[in-house]
């Protein structure tokens, strides 16, 4: 059921992917390309605010907090997820496993070395922050909203 704070979690969860998404590729060469990289990122930010935070507003502070940083590590590994599969179905399109295990293994390879690579101060200091905010403004407005 749409709730207010169901729509306030997803709009800061789809800002702070955004936000993350662009930190992420300042990481990387300038002629990397990342083709849909923030629209992937921000549809997953909007589930992740929708069904994580905005579902379990209205509990208090301190769950607010929880319920945010929930929502993070939840964004963070979901997009991990995502274009590890990403990367390793158009690895697999160019024959580059022998078979699906070598596939799903060189996937999880993929992700462990782009979390490596992401887990900087700057991008994780954003999350954390950013989740724990985005938890206190749905709390604020499922307190509002009743």
């Amino acid at each position: 059921m749409p709730t207010a704070a169901r729509v306030i979690a997803a709009l800061c969860f789809v800002a702070l992917a955004w936000l993350v998404s662009e930190q992420i590729k300042e990481l990387f060469d300038e002629d990397k390309p990342f083709g849909n990289f923030n629209l992937i990122n921000t549809g997953i930010a909007l589930g992740v605010g929708w069904q994580v935070v905005g579902s379990r507003a209205g509990r208090g502070m301190s769950a607010a907090i929880n319920n945010g940083l929930t929502g993070g590590i939840m964004l963070f590994l979901w997009c991990s997820l995502a274009h590890g599969a990403i990367e390793m179905f158009e690895r697999s399109m160019r024959n580059r496993y022998d078979g699906a295990l070598e596939a799903l293994a060189a996937m999880f390879q993929l992700i462990a070395e782009n979390a490596i690579l992401v887990a900087t101060p700057l991008i994780l200091g954003t999350l954390v922050v950013g989740s724990a905010l985005s938890g206190l403004f749905a709390e604020f407005t499922a307190k509002r909203a009743s």
